[in-house]
């Protein structure tokens, strides 16, 4: 789901052009004035509509799976929250908002992000570049590996593409990436090669020492790949042809059954989210007798929670949850 936003002018990619989609897409989103990381623009938020900005119920429900590491935990006097593609910061300070000031208080609060640091983010929220290691608690990472950049191939050889996006027949898949394919996109046709998602999962899983890793994104599994691909682009709330020039998003869906560990769990949103409390129920009738302005309240939250968790939208997202040294979530 996306919203309206402005769109600075883009910066090109390299001049070399056609390469690979994976190479194309680092320069687009990451490069010098990439699109993710362009100083003084809107962010994310200018230009797509996630789970985060369409309700605070969203980081509410995640306030509450962190409480329930902080008990797998035992409590510690120092609890980890790690957002891995952060944006500017806006879910980690709705979940500091949403906690109780005893647990918010322990909080270590870190946000992944390759962009600047945005002016005026909340001083309890540290800025990194990369992953920290030895996470003790929730490592969560909404709608990051989805920009993760993958090559493309078609019927068993690369893509390539140049700048305007014109796309032509490169050499044909090998190596390790031609291992991925026949193992989770097999046959003919076009396919996205996520080998690097998997990769870029793994290295955040072995960040966390003891906790959850929490991946949360439009996805796909093996038994019903795309036939065609899932690469596209977004521009100030449209989605637009996946141009590498710098000027709009370039995402893909996630193979997230290829990317998941050993005992880790992968449910929807409208499953994930019903679990930890987020319900589209409409108020009892009643209410609107007894207390009108309550009412009114909690049917504003009854549509917020009915978008979260809407079939054909935000709730068909998928969570991938993998637990190290704690429990199964959902148990």
């Amino acid at each position: 789901m996306r919203t309206e936003g402005e769109v600075a002018d883009p910066d090109p990619v390299p001049d070399d052009l056609p390469v690979g989609w994976k190479e194309a897409m680092e320069a687009a989103l990451y490069g010098p004035d990439g699109f993710y990381v362009r100083p003084g623009g809107p962010g994310p938020a200018g230009h797509f509509r996630t789970s985060v900005h369409a309700s605070p119920l969203y980081a509410g429900a995640v306030a509450r799976l962190l409480r329930w590491v902080d008990a797998q935990l035992g409590h510690p006097p120092e609890l980890d929250l790690v957002d891995v593609g952060a944006g500017r910061g806006e879910l980690l300070t709705g979940v500091l908002g949403a906690l109780p000031a005893e647990v918010a208080g322990r909080v270590r609060a870190v946000a992944v992000e390759r962009a600047e640091r945005p002016a005026g983010l909340d001083g309890r929220i540290r800025w990194a570049a990369e992953v920290p290691r030895g996470t003790a608690g929730l490592l969560f990472a909404n709608e990051w590996l989805d920009n993760v950049p993958l090559d493309v191939a078609q019927d068993g050889h690369y893509v390539l593409v140049d700048r305007e996006g014109t796309e032509t027949r490169g050499p044909a898949v090998t190596g390790a990436d031609r291992a991925w394919l026949e193992r989770w996109w097999p046959g003919p046709g076009r396919a996205e090669i996520g080998r690097g998602r998997d990769e870029a999962w793994a290295g955040a899983v072995r960040s966390v020492s003891r906790g959850l890793a929490v991946a949360v994104d439009y996805a796909h599994t093996r038994d019903a790949r795309p036939p065609y691909g899932t690469l596209t682009g977004f521009r100030a709330g449209r989605e637009v042809a996946p141009v590498p020039d710098g000027s709009c998003d370039v995402t893909a869906h996630v193979a997230l059954d290829a990317c998941a560990g050993a005992g880790a769990a992968l449910v929807s949103q409208r499953e994930a989210l019903a679990l930890l409390g987020v319900s589209g129920a409409r108020p009892p009738l009643a209410l609107a007798s007894a207390d009108p302005a309550a009412y009114v309240r909690a049917l504003a939250r009854a549509g917020e929670a009915a978008e979260l968790t809407a079939r054909g939208g935000l709730g068909d997202f998928a969570w991938l949850v993998q637990p190290v040294g704690v429990a199964p979530w959902p148990g």
